[in-house]
């Protein structure tokens, strides 16, 4: 495994072509063999069968009524009578950066390709791979537990979560350093999504398409590419998340008057978390709420009191995301 927490929790601050081979079996995040079958390929869902979604008006109001603050004691809990979600770790093909690529993938339990689920994307922050939002032991986000919990309870759509490798740079694999050439690496990561690994999880999962089924949300860096990825790319995101997003999106992404959206374009929800203690990216997340409020852009902004840069504020946010999405 590549650096991960300290050096996730320092480097956030600073700021393609691809081809999908056919799936095969890899080894899961829990040592098991994960078989990701090939004939689960997604079709475009009818008209009339598509999933009615409360309107981003109606989704902010319920959110805003029903945001909170730190995650439920008992939301990361263990429950004898509940059915956990497994990891898959998948391996697809580059034919951009000429090499192997790879992403866990989170079911739900008892997945099955008689159904078609929404897919959410979780992206890491700086430094970090993809097991870098996995529970690693510490206790403080609980992906798999929480999402468990919140679908048995009737609070969360059962869904596809997957978290990928964002570091998309076309002769380096690991990440040596904070430079503007590996921030433009992370950056990058938009083409890698939209081209490669979005059409593999499409093909070899049994998935439900279009912006309607499909969220993004991320930390630190990964923030900041969720906001940059639904700026752009606002038809296929309809739930853009972000938790102590990295600085430097409206110098290197888009300009401070590019963080709008045009007329249909708007995504159902639009979400940015942050710490009051985090001494890390300090208050840009702030930076990114008051542009979107100077620019009249709906969204809900979700300040964690004693939240730092790491645990104690991905774990509410993602305990409130997977609350709102897709509803």
């Amino acid at each position: 495994m590549k650096k991960i927490l300290a050096a996730l929790a320092v480097g956030a601050i600073i700021l393609s072509a691809c081809a999908a081979e056919p799936a095969e079996v890899t080894k899961g995040a829990n040592g098991s063999d994960a078989v990701v079958t090939g004939d689960a390929a997604a079709e475009n869902i009818p008209e009339e069968e598509k999933p009615v979604r409360m309107s981003p008006e109606d989704l902010l109001s319920y959110a805003e009524e029903n945001l909170s603050e730190f995650t439920p004691s008992d939301a990361t809990v263990l429950r004898d009578n509940v059915e956990y979600g497994e990891f898959e770790h998948i391996t697809y093909h580059s034919d951009y950066l000429d090499r192997d690529r790879y992403a866990n993938v989170l079911l739900p339990a008892g997945y099955s390709t008689d159904k078609k689920y929404p897919v959410l994307y979780a992206l890491h922050g700086y430094w970090g791979d993809e097991y870098s939002l996995l529970d690693q032991g510490d206790g403080s986000i609980k992906f798999r537990e929480v999402l468990g919990n919140l679908i048995a309870d009737g609070e969360a759509a059962e869904m596809i979560v997957v978290f990928p490798d964002i570091f998309c740079h076309p002769t380096k694999e690991d990440c040596e350093g904070m430079t503007p050439e590996n921030n433009a690496a992370y950056d990058a990561f938009i083409n890698e999504l939209d081209e490669c690994l979005m059409p593999y999880i499409e093909e070899n999962y049994s998935v439900a398409t279009g912006k309607e089924n499909t969220a993004i949300t991320g930390f630190s860096m990964g923030g900041r590419e969720s906001l940059n990825i639904g700026l752009k790319l606002p038809e296929k995101f309809g739930y853009i998340g972000a938790v102590c997003p990295a600085p430097g999106l409206m110098q290197d992404c888009v300009k401070p008057e590019e963080m709008v959206f045009a007329d249909g374009d708007e995504p159902y929800l639009l979400m940015i978390s942050a710490g009051t203690n985090d001494t890390v990216v300090y208050d840009n997340p702030e930076q990114y709420h008051n542009k979107f409020t100077e620019n009249g852009v709906p969204h809900l902004w979700h300040m964690v009191t004693g939240g730092e840069h790491w645990g104690k504020t991905i774990c509410p946010h993602i305990y409130n995301f997977l609350r709102f999405v897709f509803r």
